[in-house]
């Protein structure tokens, strides 16, 4: 699973990149000079769409739900970002004129915004009602904040003022109540550094910090917005704007309080890439592809990281390298496509539109590091994917992380991130399979909505599936080797009935090595329902790629394998393996069931490379009748689960007397 040394530089009509080097980049072949190409060719692609007066560049595809003029703006905001990250690395030089074109597209958006001609940009206004001029306000001022001595200086007093009128928008409306208080914050941060801040600039930063406060849930996690969303906007946004804020800014007070909070992210976050560069696939806006590195480059270049800069770089290029090899830029017209690879629907949200993977250029933000900085002059080290397995637990969010070395396969099991806004209960019409599945992977998908979903528990009831929406989280912990993390939910159903009442499932995942133990307690099952889990979706047989098993451990009738046919971002066709209970014999019963799953970057049956069959993994040696605990003991070394649940608590450790 990791980067194939000697592979060429891919090239294409717009995106051209300098041949690789492998003694500097062993990994990726990688270089500052591979980022600058790549900074320019998006850059230079992308306004073969511009308008005229280059206010709006009208990429082609599916409109967003905000509608296309929206959608030109968002094209111009987020490549001046690429080309504002490339020149003010690259000290001021602008070999292709770019600074040019954005001022003059500056001057024509902010003319008469408002109005419904070929230049003129979208009022910023309430988020309910045309809010997403202002998530590009903060790319169109930051870009300017970077480049301010080549480009705002430079304007005519008349075109500044009407910029920041257009600007203060985003400081008068209301953002939706998430993220998108710090595009107030870095709006007003550029207009303070360019002598415009007052009042209401002041207003606009203290508020947006105040909640990036009561965001923060440790572990170096931010819950997007007052629910428990943690994805990777983490990365790109939560840590981006307030540190680069303080960075540009050099305000030491606030580097000291979220440069800590961005290293023990990464600490984690970095573990979540695998050795192909892949970034994982869980969260919205995936789209947004390598700018999963931006927090990387973040904390590479404000020191606030865990990462040698060697790794830093691997990171940063194997993410970048990931997308550029596999159809994330279109080899003819050098765009970025709505997708994973390449174009892929169930990718997407509503709000993406054609300019919306250009928030990849967020990781260019490693370009402000100067060219002579470690980050682009160490040799390139391994990520930490590709060293020993490893398990890291975040009880704050909830998370747990579970890699392996052999293949560079990182995963991810989901115990406390949901995409619930706190307003909202618990219904099947917030269900988002983005988030709602137990496990994700740098290598699989989820599978789309209307298809058999994949990591999942069901209880059927009348052949009804329930899916998992609100996410409790129980606790997470571990030790040398192994980890485990729990949650519980309400099972809710789309059609029908939406809850059965007194209806819970509590969920507990342990990992060791490449196995996943996923134990649940069902309380409250009405008679006749059976209950249903899910393993990995992978290709089918005979397809390269990676191989799912599932075991059925304890209290499962039936085993059987479930298709997918619109597949995963990684296949175009899944198969996913499945068990299955007999039906409740009674009513309002309590149910556990126990299956051990594993991933493997091996193609094929992992049995045929000499893996264990999952039968001879792990076994049962106790589990209580009325369901409050369950014990197993490993096959390999003979240590012992204990798993109970009431209070929940999980044991493990050599075996006891009382475990045999």
């Amino acid at each position: 699973m990791t980067d194939v040394p000697g592979t060429p530089a891919p090239t294409g009509r717009f995106l051209r990149l300098p041949p690789e080097d492998r003694a500097l980049s062993p990994h990726t072949g990688y270089t500052r000079a591979h980022w600058e190409a790549a900074a320019d060719g998006l850059v230079d692609a992308a306004w073969r769409w511009a308008t005229p007066g280059g206010a709006l560049l009208d990429l082609p595809g599916r409109p967003s739900r905000s509608g296309v003029r929206s959608d030109g703006l968002e094209g111009y905001a987020r490549t001046f970002l690429a080309a504002a990250f490339r020149v003010a690395g690259a000290g001021g030089a602008d070999p292709h004129g770019f600074l040019g074109r954005y001022a003059e597209g500056l001057a024509a958006g902010t003319r008469a915004p408002g109005r419904a001609d070929a230049e003129s940009w979208p009022l910023i206004l309430d988020h309910h009602v045309q809010g997403q001029p202002m998530v590009e306000s903060a790319s169109v001022a930051l870009g300017l904040r970077l480049t301010r001595p080549w480009l705002w200086d430079r304007l005519d007093g008349a075109v500044q003022d009407r910029a920041e009128e257009w600007l203060r928008g985003a400081l008068r409306h209301t953002p939706a109540p998430n993220n998108w208080y710090l595009f107030a914050v870095t709006v007003a941060g550029f207009l303070e550094s360019v002598g415009r801040g007052d009042a209401e600039t002041r207003r606009a930063v203290e508020r947006g910090l105040r909640l990036l406060e009561t965001w923060y849930r440790g572990d170096g996690w931010y819950a997007d917005g007052d629910g428990r969303a943690f994805d990777h906007y983490n990365g790109w946004a939560l840590h981006l704007y307030p540190m680069l804020h303080a960075h540009l800014a050099d305000d030491k007070g606030m580097l000291d309080r979220y440069g800590p909070r961005l290293s023990e992210h990464l600490a984690g976050y970095s573990l979540l890439f695998g050795g192909d560069g892949a970034p994982i696939h869980f969260g919205r806006s995936l789209t947004y592809r390598f700018a999963a590195g931006a927090a990387v480059g973040l904390g590479a270049l404000t020191g606030h990281t865990p990462l040698a800069p060697s790794v830093s770089r691997r990171l940063l290029s194997g993410a970048l390298r990931y997308f550029v090899t596999r159809g994330g830029v279109g080899a003819e017209d050098g765009l970025l496509s709505l997708g994973w690879h390449g174009p892929h629907d169930a990718t997407l949200q509503t709000y993406s539109g054609p300019g919306s993977p250009y928030w990849a250029s967020k990781a260019f933000v490693a370009l402000l590091a100067p060219a002579d900085d470690p980050l682009w002059t160490a040799t390139e080290e391994a990520a930490p994917v590709e060293g020993a397995d490893r398990v890291v637990a975040l009880p704050a969010p909830g998370l747990l992380i579970q890699t392996t070395g052999a293949d560079g396969i990182a995963r991810l099991h989901n115990h406390g991130s949901d995409h619930v806004r706190p307003h909202e209960g618990d219904t099947a019409a917030v269900h988002d399979v983005l988030y709602g599945r137990f496990a994700y992977s740098t290598s699989t998908g989820p599978a789309a909505p209307g298809n058999v979903p994949d990591n999942h528990l069901s209880v059927e009831v009348g052949g009804r599936a329930s899916v998992r929406c609100r996410i409790r989280p129980l606790g997470a912990g571990g030790g040398d080797g192994w980890g485990w993390a729990a949650s519980w939910h309400r099972p809710v159903f789309a059609a029908g009935p939406p809850m059965v009442p007194g209806l819970e499932v509590r969920s507990v995942t342990v990992v060791r090595g490449r196995y996943e133990l996923r134990v649940h307690r069902a309380a409250g099952v009405p008679y006749g329902a059976r209950i249903r889990q899910t393993g990995w979706a992978t290709g089918p047989e005979g397809v390269p790629g990676p191989a799912s098993e599932l075991h059925g451990v304890y209290g499962w009738a039936e085993r059987d394998e479930a298709r997918a046919p619109q597949g995963t971002a990684y296949t175009r066709w899944a198969v996913i393996p499945r068990l299955t209970t007999e039906p409740v014999g009674e009513a309002d019963a309590t149910v556990v069931v126990a299956a051990l799953a594993a991933l493997s970057g091996a193609t094929g049956a992992p049995e045929a490379s000499g893996a264990v069959p999952l039968a001879d993994v792990v076994s049962v040696v106790a589990a209580d009748p009325g369901g409050e605990e369950i014990v197993v003991r490993w096959g390999e070394d003979g240590a012992v689960t204990r798993i109970a649940f009431a209070p929940l608590t999980v044991e493990h450790g050599r075996a006891t007397d009382g475990a045999n």
